[in-house]
């Protein structure tokens, strides 16, 4: 309570003397300044938002003290606290948290969020953005510059009278170096990361377009003008890197659960056809392959993917249909996951089934056929970007699904935006360049080490995200990251459905301990830490579930790597691999968790112990 008060002291003083806003810790303080906020971390210009939507006569007013204290059934920490002091300048709420700030203009302040906020950038600032896409399938490449040319297969170009790249999506991730107030040198970076949470009906997402330096937070297209739908909230988490890996600043700002009983809601590892058998779903012997290997390794799911619907029409399938696929797997104890499409991006040449979901009379009358049948849950795909139509259909989707006790897993969608935490059956979402890319160009195969080893820095930061990772053999284009580094994955991509992509043999002849690492994977976590790493060069991360830890890591760079380890843990077993090029598992017994650890090129190690 005394920690409360002074607290309160504090921010109200700030409104008074004109004292920097600041988060309940005191790390983070923010400067209102003309139009602009300039926000510090312990002294640091960690970001200037250039422009706030505020006057220079606007006087910051302390509003309230916000405390968030919530359980949450996936992600990241199955306890979630922030703290933060709350601000109104204007028209704008601020909320100065202990891990980063969050903003939002009021509903009957402007009717678009367009050129209300804008960061100033500087060039020469090391960041990891990505070119927005309505399927948010891209690379977060490392880079000192806006100068960059657009990727010419993406939907939604957006360039520059310069011929630049000037649209980008979430999440953004910056390092920002610089001098003290004193004029020292910081002696660490501060890290910043960009994205947006709580969208409701009648709002679109947005994303970040450019002008030189100057990125603007530009709605994608609203089909109201009211501005009763208010706007989402603009989040920047700043801190260390641990600080931004470790956050739920996302979920923090979003609704609370909306749902009564949640006892049904049960996060998982499944078995998945498509990556082998990019048809393989119309085969009622595929299906039955897949759910076989989920019973052989304990696997409470198996997802059959697309065109489900034409089993009948397949002469060897003997009549069978998708309630003959889903009763095979509930005789095996394994609940089935099926895949629809949206019917809102692509269509046309797109697989089937289609427009089953998009009006409310057929989308209540299919997810309780599902409901009956014994379906756990659907995997809802082709979607087509940020607007308030996609934004509102995948709304509507959760809330009935709900009714009907169905899981959900968004693909080629939008990135999550706090949406796990108010509608908990939202178990994954795509919105990321993951292991399915093996299956359609041969980019993926050179770069997926640094991209794995920038994702939990960048797009896990906001939510889960359904990589489809651990994959032994090859697809349709070879990988060279090692069988250590597939494995370690499945620790570090943190995703409620976690759906493993291989074929049954290349798992079943995994050894003993591979395969009981497999059957014993929690799909969500108590804790999470950063142990170490930096963006595209490497991650170490440890993860709790119940009395179990794992710690996991994974080397993005084609060279040797030694990595001091400094993570407490006995009779641990350690799953890395043997020195050499032929993908071979190193699996030893330890008493205790050694002071270091050495990466082969593209590889990875998982440690296991109980406490």
């Amino acid at each position: 309570m005394r920690q409360l008060f002074l607290q309160l002291f504090l921010a109200l003083a700030a409104t008074v003397t004109g004292a920097p806003m600041s988060s309940p810790n005191g790390k983070i303080t923010v400067n209102h300044d003309g139009h602009s906020l300039k926000v510090c971390y312990r002294g640091l210009q960690a970001l200037d938002i250039a422009e706030a939507g505020v006057a220079s006569t606007d006087q910051p007013t302390f509003t309230q003290h916000v405390k968030a204290d919530y359980h949450m059934l996936t992600g990241k920490r199955s306890h979630c606290t922030n703290e933060a002091n709350e601000y109104r300048i204007g028209s704008l709420l601020l909320r100065v948290y202990n891990d980063g700030i969050a903003l939002n203009h009021q509903p009957s302040a402007i009717s678009h969020q367009s050129s209300a906020i804008a960061y100033h950038i500087p060039e020469g600032t090391r960041r990891w953005m990505q070119q927005w896409c309505d399927s948010y399938e891209g690379f977060f490449p490392l880079s000192t510059t806006y100068k960059v040319a657009p990727v010419p297969s993406y939907s939604g170009i957006s360039k520059s009278a310069e011929g630049w790249n000037n649209r980008w999506g979430y999440p953004a991730l910056l390092e920002v170096t610089g001098q003290l107030a004193d004029g020292k040198a910081a002696a660490e970076p501060v890290y910043v990361l960009l994205s947006e949470a709580n969208i409701q009906h009648g709002q679109s997402a947005s994303c970040l377009m450019n002008d030189g330096e100057l990125f603007r937070v530009v709605e994608a297209e609203r089909t109201t003008e009211s501005t009763s739908h208010g706007c989402p909230w603009q989040v920047a988490i700043i801190g260390t890197l641990a600080d931004v890996v470790e956050s739920t600043l996302v979920t923090d700002v979003s609704d609370p659960c909306r749902i009564t009983d949640t006892g049904w809601i049960q996060p998982g590892v499944v078995s998945w056809i498509y990556w082998a058998y990019n048809h393989g779903s119309n085969n009622y012997d595929i299906i039955c392959k897949y759910v076989d290997m989920a019973e052989t390794l304990h696997l409470p799911y198996v997802l059959i993917d697309a065109e489900w619907d034409e089993m009948d029409k397949l002469a060897s399938n003997n009549g069978k249909t998708i309630e003959d696929a889903v009763a095979y797997a509930r005789s095996k104890g394994v609940k089935p996951l099926i895949w629809y499409n949206s019917s809102i991006g692509w269509v046309d040449g797109a697989p089937t089934p289609k427009f089953r979901l998009n009006k409310p009379e057929d989308r209540e009358r299919e997810f309780a056929w599902l409901e009956r049948i014994g379906v756990a849950g659907v995997k809802i795909d082709f979607f087509s970007g940020d607007s308030q139509r996609n934004m509102d259909f995948q709304l509507d989707l959760l809330e009935s699904a709900a009714r009907h006790h169905l899981l959900v897993n968004f693909h080629g969608a939008t990135i999550p935006r706090g949406w796990q935490r108010t509608w908990p059956n939202l178990m994954s979402t795509e919105g990321v360049y993951g292991a399915e890319w093996y299956n359609n160009v041969a980019t993926f195969t050179a770069k997926a080490a640094s991209h794995n080893a920038t994702l939990p820095f960048t797009r896990n930061v906001i939510g889960p995200m359904d990589y489809t990772p651990c994959t032994f053999s090859d697809s349709q284009h070879p990988h060279i990251t090692t069988h250590g580094h597939e494995l370690a994955l499945t620790v570090l991509f943190e995703s409620g459905l976690q759906h493993l992509a291989d074929r049954p043999e290349s798992y079943l002849a995994q050894p003993e301990e591979v395969k009981r690492f497999l059957s014993q994977l929690p799909a969500a976590w108590d804790e999470t830490h950063l142990v170490a790493g930096y963006p595209g060069e490497y991650v170490v991360m440890a993860r709790r579930s119940g009395k179990k830890w794992y710690l996991a890591g994974i080397n993005g760079t084609d060279s040797v790597k030694t990595i001091p380890l400094s993570f407490n843990g006995k009779n641990v077993t350690l799953l890395t691999d043997k020195p050499g090029k032929d993908r071979s598992w190193h699996i030893e017994k330890l008493k205790k968790i050694p002071k270091s650890i050495v990466f082969q090129p593209r590889g990875g190690f998982c440690y296991i112990w109980e406490n």
